[in-house]
């Protein structure tokens, strides 16, 4: 059913074969990433939570829990999942494309945890920004409950954001029907957006956008470098975090081949580009 794209039916299935062998890790984890494909989000993170108790290993478990948690609006929480099924796959000592889908997961989740960490500190800022924006969100918020009662459907507006950009959801309702919700969406983030930049001309020592850039961040321990070195491969990475790497395995992180700590050289222009922002925006240290 999975295959043929029916989710319904298969995490009926799942459910049925869930009963007969409730011991089963594997099934709880199947039926979880069925259940990311139909949007059930809770549902999902309940079965990540089963598997992960009768296997605390089960990378995928990790990784799934991670997805749903970041549709719910919960960065913090998926940002540790993430993590913890991005370790689960370097403590396995493989590099391939689940672990590169994993390692994107961790940025998605820093970032967006990062972004929430911004706006809220934009809102403490100024009272009527905060007052405008949570006028925009109620706008929202009424007009997606409208676009549902339209549609004779549900929405969940924490995860209706997340659901417009997830090519694995499954839309039960027509395409233009959801076109229609994407454009409620669009249309007040676009909003949001504007307000934000007209206080941050106000006001751009407090309220103008900070942002990491992506070369500064280190692709192992996903924080902000500020001693780099490079391998072989051209790869640069943070020098402690790559030597801690290489304790546990003797490897380039990136093309598995061997590496010592004898083949790193410090990366001198990158780090004189890493110090020149992080002079001039010390707060970049707490991404």
């Amino acid at each position: 059913y999975f295959q043929n794209g029916d989710y319904k039916s298969a995490d009926v299935v799942y459910g049925r074969a869930i009963q007969q062998d409730p011991s089963n890790p594997k099934l709880f984890t199947n039926r979880a990433m069925t259940r990311i494909r139909l949007q059930s989000w809770d549902a999902c993170i309940d079965d990540c939570l089963h598997s992960i108790a009768l296997l605390p290993t089960n990378m995928k478990a990790y990784y799934y829990l991670a997805q749903a948690q970041l549709a719910l609006h919960h960065p913090n929480e998926a940002l540790t999942s993430a993590r913890t099924a991005y370790d689960l796959c370097l403590d396995a000592g493989s590099w391939n494309a689940s672990t590169r889908n994993v390692s994107q997961l961790v940025l998605q989740a820093k970032k967006e945890k990062w972004e929430a960490a911004e706006r809220e500190r934009m809102r403490r800022r100024s009272d009527l920004l905060r007052e405008l924006e949570d006028g925009l969100l109620a706008m929202r918020s009424v007009e997606l409950e409208n676009w549902a009662v339209k549609h004779g459907t549900t929405v969940n507006t924490a995860a209706a954001e997340n659901n417009k950009n997830n090519k694995n959801a499954t839309n039960t309702t027509s395409t233009a029907a959801q076109e229609e919700k994407t454009d409620i969406l669009d249309t007040s983030r676009r909003k949001i957006e504007e307000l934000r930049s007209v206080f941050a001309v106000a006001d751009p020592v407090n309220l103008q956008r900070r942002e990491v850039p992506d070369w500064l961040i280190d692709n192992i321990s996903f924080c902000v470098m500020h001693d780099p070195v490079v391998t072989r491969t051209g790869a640069s990475y943070e020098r402690s975090t790559i030597l801690e790497h290489l304790k546990r395995s003797p490897t380039d992180p990136l093309t598995r081949e061997p590496l010592t700590v004898q083949d790193l050289r410090p990366n001198l222009l990158l780090k004189q580009a890493c110090d020149a922002f992080l002079e001039e925006n010390g707060w970049a240290v707490d991404y």
